[in-house]
């Protein structure tokens, strides 16, 4: 048997507790075709780069796969006939990995889950406030009006 690992995409209004039946009805067409599903990771709910099917947003599910191809190929039919999958792709890999994917370890990496905590040096973060600390002289509304040359209308005779 050789090793796969299968990601899908469902829609953004299917439930998180529909993706897990779907999750379970995908692997047992894999176990009933004489393959094991070594293990599953939902992703969630993520953006998608681009719109499919009217779709902005997307549940993702990896799913580590040992099987034969027959079975995979009868998991790539269930998943273009169901309505709720709008992607899905299905490679073969030499090993199964037994770590998390890269998507559940950048999870963990971010402290506090905020974008933009990473920074490994211990500078500190500099903010802008309005309280006149900053050293760049601020220009006015009117100093940039000053400075431009008036365009004149259609309408101007001079």
């Amino acid at each position: 048997m050789s090793y796969y690992e299968c990601v899908f995409i469902a829609r953004q209004d299917v439930s998180q507790g529909q993706v897990d039946s779907l999750t379970e009805a995908m692997s047992a067409v894999v176990t009933g075709n004489g393959g094991a599903v070594a293990g599953t990771e939902s992703w969630g709910l993520k953006n998608l780069a681009y719109r499919i099917k009217k779709n902005r947003k997307g549940h993702y599910v990896l799913m580590n796969i040992e099987a034969p191809h027959a079975a995979i190929e009868e998991l790539d039919r269930q998943m273009r006939l169901n309505e709720d999958i709008i992607r899905h792709l299905t490679i073969r890999l030499d090993a199964l990995n037994t770590e998390p994917s890269a998507m559940l370890q950048n999870r963990g990496a971010r402290p506090g889950g905020r974008r933009g905590d990473d920074r490994d040096d211990d500078r500190p973060r500099r903010s802008r406030s309005d309280d006149g600390d900053d050293e760049r002289p601020r220009r006015s509304r009117s100093d940039d009006d000053d400075d431009r040359p008036r365009r004149r209308s259609s309408g101007d005779e001079s």
